[in-house]
């Protein structure tokens, strides 16, 4: 038997003022899974967030947990559902007279009747992974834009929660910070295990995080489904959004985007199945990262993909097209390429890769140890593309290590 939702939304309705901003929104997330939500402004995500966590009831529908209507249960149970959720706010939500360390604290003094110094222990444990150590006696208004985003996580982590909910985590945030967002939040979801629901404007980047994606328009899920399916949707409300978001080049490496390099497999696929020119793709990815646990860690990581990707395109031909495939992933298409060609790219990306890293992210990489990785297969006429990118996946090897010192 398959076990019910995580969390249920049915037929959920909210009106606030005049406006009816929930219109019978149903949505389910999976346990264990990061679901986003997207949608244009003023579109009922954030209202839709805070109907989750309780922050708001609905005037109709039910929310269910473990298949249970919140409705349904007494003011214990209530407050024990509540001490399973933390919640990022957009505008992070620190207390101005608060210091960094009162402020990541507060949630285990809310929640948790901890002797001081376990709570002294945890705070400094998360402060130290996300590199806040050197500031904890600092106050909000003496902190840049992206470290109060960095407190904020560190206080929604800090009770190690079951569900996290992330509300526009990434707005104003430069390229590298906004990535390095992004990786620790499946980084911590990966080690942690919580479910995340994220709200977010970012396209195509949160695509890179989530197991699942909800669009909200006019206070609807219009559709729900995978990154791949919502990336790939035929519904015109669907591509008019995403399109109209999605940039012809990703913001942090400066390659072509997702959407660019799908058309451009299309092309490839129809050229060899009308003509019989082959062509081959190389799937990279910078591996070894996950374990970093401090902020400068995730930066610095993105920081390295950065550098990595221009070294690929150096290495390119015009011909040739790379594209963002992953949070720490990129595809290259290489045209009139067969199998033997293709590892012959990856093998001159390798001989070349220390002088180039090195001069191109320079301290970033100190301290890290770190693996880029080659999956490579050829175009059948009969195959998917989807089988394709499968192949390269399963044939993947490790073609370059680092052992940088600390």
């Amino acid at each position: 038997m398959t076990s019910p939702p995580l969390i249920q939304l049915q037929d959920v309705v909210k009106t606030l003022g005049v406006q009816r901003v929930l219109d019978g929104v149903n949505l389910s997330i999976q346990r264990g899974e990061i679901t986003a939500v997207i949608g244009k402004s003023g579109s009922g995500k954030s209202v839709l967030l805070k109907h989750v966590i309780g922050l708001l009831e609905p005037d109709q529908g039910e929310i269910l947990f473990d298949g249970r209507p919140r409705s349904a249960m007494n003011s214990a149970e209530r407050s024990a559902l509540k001490r399973r959720f933390s919640y990022v706010f957009q505008d992070t939500a620190l207390f101005d007279f608060l210091n960094v360390f009162e402020n990541v604290a507060l949630p285990l003094a809310e929640r948790h009747a901890l002797p001081p110094a376990e709570v002294a222990r945890r705070v400094r444990d998360k402060l130290s992974q996300l590199d806040l150590h050197a500031v904890e006696t600092k106050y909000p208004s003496q902190l840049s834009g992206g470290m109060k985003k960095r407190v904020a996580l560190a206080r929604a982590l800090v009770t190690e929660p079951e569900i996290v909910l992330f509300d526009e985590p990434t707005t104003g945030l430069d390229p590298i910070r906004k990535n390095a967002v992004h990786s620790m939040i499946i980084d911590y979801q990966r080690r942690l295990g919580f479910t995340g629901v994220v709200v977010s404007h970012e396209i195509p980047d949160i695509f890179f995080i989530s197991q699942r994606v909800a669009m909200i328009d006019d206070g609807r899920i219009l559709i729900e489904g995978t990154p791949e399916e919502i990336q790939l949707s035929s519904n015109r409300e669907v591509r008019r959004f995403v399109e109209g978001l999605e940039s012809p080049h990703d913001d942090l490496t400066g390659i072509d985007s997702a959407a660019i390099g799908h058309k451009r497999l299309l092309q490839e696929m129809s050229r060899l199945q009308r003509f019989r020119i082959p062509f081959s793709i190389v799937l990279l990815a910078v591996e070894g990262l996950e374990g970093v646990d401090r902020i400068e860690g995730h930066m610095a990581g993105q920081a390295l993909f950065k550098a990595f990707a221009g070294h690929v395109i150096q290495n390119t031909y015009i011909t040739d097209t790379c594209f963002r495939f992953g949070i720490n992933k990129m595809m290259v298409v290489l045209p009139d390429t067969d199998k033997a060609r293709a590892r012959d790219f990856y093998h001159k990306l390798a001989r070349t890769m220390n002088s180039h890293l090195h001069h191109s992210a320079g301290e970033a990489l100190k301290g890290f140890d770190f693996n880029v990785s080659a999956g490579v297969a050829q175009a059948d006429v009969d195959s998917s593309l989807e089988e394709l990118v499968a192949a390269a996946e399963q044939g993947k090897t490790i073609f370059y290590q680092s052992r940088e010192a600390s």
